[in-house]
């Protein structure tokens, strides 16, 4: 019995700190992988109004990152009334503080436009233990889907061992 198997490509959630990663000795090798992956057609990039207001104040080279992409391959997504009550909720539990309104922001875009996962360098705020615990109760409590969060190392790391 011939088994075919039938891979939809991931919708990954970009957040700010993997565009700047490029730039970043730290982060570059696997921030521009990942974009490559996009670019490839391997992957969607879902890219929200938020990342675009935010990369308005970035240098012009760190702006090109995403001017690059292949429109196939990108999937735009716009701040909503659904995305902002679940950004308040995250920020009301206490998941993140309110300085970090964005970043909760930057969660909330992803799971709401139902993002496989979301990719982020942002180990003080987002990608960490308490704040995805946090993150994936509040989501399943007003019946979103957990969301996975991961940097891109970690991702492609995975990805490889596929």
């Amino acid at each position: 019995m011939l088994l075919l198997k039938v891979m939809k490509r991931l919708r990954i959630y970009i957040d700010t700190s993997v565009v700047g990663g490029c730039f970043d000795s730290d982060f570059e090798t696997e921030s521009r992988a990942l974009f490559d992956m996009i670019k490839a057609g391997r992957l969607i990039a879902v890219v929200s109004s938020l990342l675009a207001d935010e990369l308005r104040l970035a240098p012009s080279k760190v702006q090109a990152i995403l001017v690059e992409l292949p429109s196939k391959g990108v999937e735009s997504i716009t701040v909503d009334l659904e995305a902002i009550s679940l950004r308040d909720a995250y920020l009301a539990a206490g998941v993140v503080g309110d300085a970090q309104s964005n970043d909760a922001l930057h969660v909330a875009l992803a799971t709401v436009a139902r993002a496989d996962m979301i990719v982020s360098w942002n180990f003080k705020h987002i990608v960490k233990l308490k704040t995805i615990r946090g993150v994936n109760g509040i989501n399943r409590m007003l019946g979103f889907k957990e969301i996975e969060i991961l940097t891109p190392q970690s991702w492609i790391q995975e990805d490889n061992n596929e």
